[in-house]
């Protein structure tokens, strides 16, 4: 287990003892690693080799993510711009780290990115307002939606089949807290597929802010720390390349990034049969 200290340096807070998971969150667990921080930062050895990244939450009670939330990709995706949020759910064993590979689903053709902002949240939450939403929140990570187009909206029913597949859910590399990010809602995110920009954004252009997204999904079932919620996907998505679109094939190469949230790095592989 590690951090990145104030001196950008990697360092081992695996004698703390605890993973970043809902009891981590539920019972004050930042204020605890801070404190532990104290009394310890001398005990916590510099990670010299290239650290290993898992996911960067300890696997929540659900994945809720916010589809069509920023105006380009909805009509790119030729969809109406939302009245209201549109939610749907990812499995949590899609879940993985940051830069393991993301795996082509069995039968899929229609692999597809999305570089989005996750939020987490701090609290048991449920009803709560807008104007108390961000109360709520721990803080923020890279999320990398992918979908298979296919799946999601070829196979019938929701879209939950095209975004559980195994190592959909890449979260990391690092999760970052609320007072460490001065405006989640002027964040640069961005793409790449084999060293060409395809996502290049800012959450300035989100259509549902952080707080009513917060507070809309809380009127709708009880959020639990270590919850995540991905906020959408701006344009650029391969469903929408013109002329035709662009899917992920073995051998892909995806970088991905959001300002003050560090990077990520997948290459896309074969599902081993």
């Amino acid at each position: 287990m590690g951090m990145l200290d104030g001196n950008g340096k990697h360092i081992d807070i695996s004698s703390f003892q605890r993973d970043f998971n809902e009891d981590f969150f539920d019972k004050d667990g930042l204020n605890d690693l801070s404190n532990w921080l104290i009394s310890h930062a001398e005990q916590c050895d510099e990670l010299k080799e290239t650290p290993k990244f898992l996911s960067c939450v300890g696997r929540p009670s659900k994945i809720i993510c916010v589809g069509l939330n920023y105006a380009k990709h909805a009509k790119e995706s030729n969809m109406d711009v939302p009245k209201e949020p549109v939610l749907f759910f990812k499995s949590t064993s899609a879940m993985c780290g940051p830069n393991d590979p993301v795996i082509i689903p069995k039968q899929s053709e229609k692999t597809d990115w999305e570089v989005e902002l996750a939020v987490i949240i701090g609290k048991k939450t449920s009803y709560v307002t807008y104007e108390e939403a961000m109360h709520c929140v721990a803080g923020y990570c890279l999320h990398n939606d992918y979908s298979e187009r296919a799946f999601q909206l070829e196979r019938g029913g929701q879209w939950v089949k095209g975004k559980s597949c195994d190592h959909f859910a890449p979260l990391g590399p690092y999760f970052v807290t609320k007072e460490e990010v001065k405006n989640p809602h002027h964040l640069h995110l961005w793409l790449d597929v084999n060293g060409k920009r395809m996502q290049d954004s800012s959450t300035a252009d989100l259509i549902f802010n952080i707080p009513f997204i917060v507070s809309y999904i809380s009127q709708f079932m009880t959020l639990l720390p270590g919850d995540i919620i991905s906020t959408g996907t701006p344009e650029g998505v391969g469903m929408g390349q013109k002329p035709v679109p662009v899917y992920l094939k073995a051998g892909d190469e995806i970088r991905l990034g959001i300002e003050g949230l560090g990077e990520q790095h997948q290459i896309a592989i074969a599902h081993a049969d």
